[in-house]
């Protein structure tokens, strides 16, 4: 143990927040005020936000309703025992599910996405009596030990299991063109399907208690499934026996459009799992909505897990707002503006050689790049002979902002996600995609 070093006490400087994600590399911009679809920095620069922050800022950043109603909640009682009942807490359960699909009422809450989906796996082991939850390569459904686990990306995957291990989860692969030779769209997902039944009746049927799944496909890339892809998976999972999740962490809340993602697909899961847009970030909260059957069955066997902060009174009323909001014109704003955002995107593929394709439904999309020489990223930065190459997608990004306008970067690193929130203008729209052009322009051609 080192002795007489200088400690940093109240009042004292050296204190200095570490930023999730951090990359020695780079320095992280410090957002100090927010409105509407704009953030500023800490030198009074503006910035259109074009990735909600974490694709959660749904609403804005300057939603009066949500914080008038966080506010009033305060005044009457800040915090109550997530073990105890709560009036808004049950309003927002009863809120939930009415705008769930189908026969999805039971809800349970929780603090942060990962937490979400980690309950979800629980809750489908306990009630199946099974270990193992299937998920996709190239997923990602959240940073702590068990979520980790379920994660297909293998940055995250292999930085949570460098020191602990774990267990119950397999893997599959994603309905994409590079993961099969398919001849059509639909001969895609008949594959993709095929596959992930064949996963199940190798793992045994009999141990899987669930599939999670993006309906769209989140930070790994905005890519929707196959027409009949999902149809054909409730199939599956009926005929064995195993629960279907939607990850609607990223997709919830009328980021693609509907309440759902898995509305887009006109198929009903058997649990599914929220965060992010709920509240539209503005206090942290997630949960799982489950069908009734679970939440019975979990309620009559008892549910001896639990965390301090889930279905926060404060936050609670903050979802409750933000569904008035997303209800009364937010998702319609997304509906109206999604053509000028798709058109202007495949005009982008069709302009510039670097772009190899556009994917994404509702307000999240990918920008997916590749060398128009060979037909591969510029740099994969999963390919261990590749980690030090500069990436001239992260150059695209800087170049934009750069510009005033914030785009994400996907799991991998080949492609920019655009994800706004929803009350970006129709201008403001045309002038982040002008940025996207110009710095595709000077950067990458």
């Amino acid at each position: 143990m080192q002795e007489n070093v200088p400690h940093a006490g109240r009042g004292e400087a050296g204190g200095e927040a570490i930023p999730h994600w951090h990359d020695p590399g780079s320095e992280a911009m410090t957002v100090v005020e927010g409105e509407d679809a704009t953030v500023y920095d800490d030198e009074g620069n503006a910035y259109l936000d074009f990735v909600s922050q974490l694709y959660c800022t749904n609403a804005g950043h300057s939603n009066e309703a949500i914080t008038d109603a966080m506010t009033a909640q305060l005044e009457r009682v800040p915090y109550v025992s997530s073990a105890k009942g709560n009036d808004v807490r049950d309003a927002l359960a009863a809120d939930l599910a009415e705008i769930a699909p189908g026969s999805l009422s039971e809800v349970y809450f929780a603090i942060s996405g990962s937490e979400a989906n980690e309950s979800a796996a629980q809750i489908a082991r306990t009630v199946q009596d099974a270990p193992k939850v299937l998920t996709r390569w190239q997923s990602y459904h959240g940073g702590t030990a068990g979520a980790g686990a379920l994660t297909g990306d293998p940055s995250t995957r292999s930085t949570v299991g460098r020191y602990a291990a774990t267990t119950g989860s397999g893997k599959f692969l994603p309905p994409l063109p590079t993961a099969f030779d398919a001849d059509s769209p639909e001969d895609l997902a008949e594959q993709a399907a095929d596959h992930v039944e064949f996963v199940i009746r190798n793992e045994g049927a009999d141990s899987v208690a669930a599939i999670m799944m993006e309906p769209v496909g989140g930070s790994s890339g905005g890519y929707p499934a196959p027409p009949g892809y999902f149809e054909r998976l409730r199939e599956i999972c009926n005929e064995y026996d195993v629960l279907l999740i939607a990850d609607e962490v990223i997709t919830g809340f009328g980021r693609c459009g509907d309440w759902f993602g898995i509305d887009t697909e006109d198929v009903e899961p058997d649990m599914l799992t929220f965060a992010k847009g709920v509240t539209s970030a503005y206090a942290p909260l997630a949960g799982v909505i489950a069908d009734e059957w679970i939440g019975e069955t979990v309620r009559e066997e008892g549910y001896d897990l639990g965390q301090t902060f889930a279905g926060h009174p404060v936050a609670c009323a903050a979802g409750r707002a933000a569904i008035e909001e997303y209800d009364s014109h937010l998702i319609d704003d997304v509906r109206e503006l999604t053509p000028l955002l798709e058109s202007r995107l495949e005009e982008l593929a069709e302009t510039h050689d670097a772009v190899e394709t556009v994917r994404g439904r509702g307000f999240l999309w990918s920008v997916v790049f590749a060398d128009p020489e060979t037909g591969e990223p510029f740099v994969h930065p999963w390919s261990a002979d590749e980690e030090e190459a500069e990436n001239p997608v992260a150059a695209v990004r800087e170049a934009a902002a750069d510009k005033g306008v914030i785009y994400g970067s996907g799991r991998p690193d080949v492609q920019i996600l655009i994800a706004p929130p929803f009350c970006v203008t129709r201008s403001e729209l045309e002038r982040g995609l002008d940025a996207l052009d110009e710095a595709i322009e000077e950067t990458v051609e």
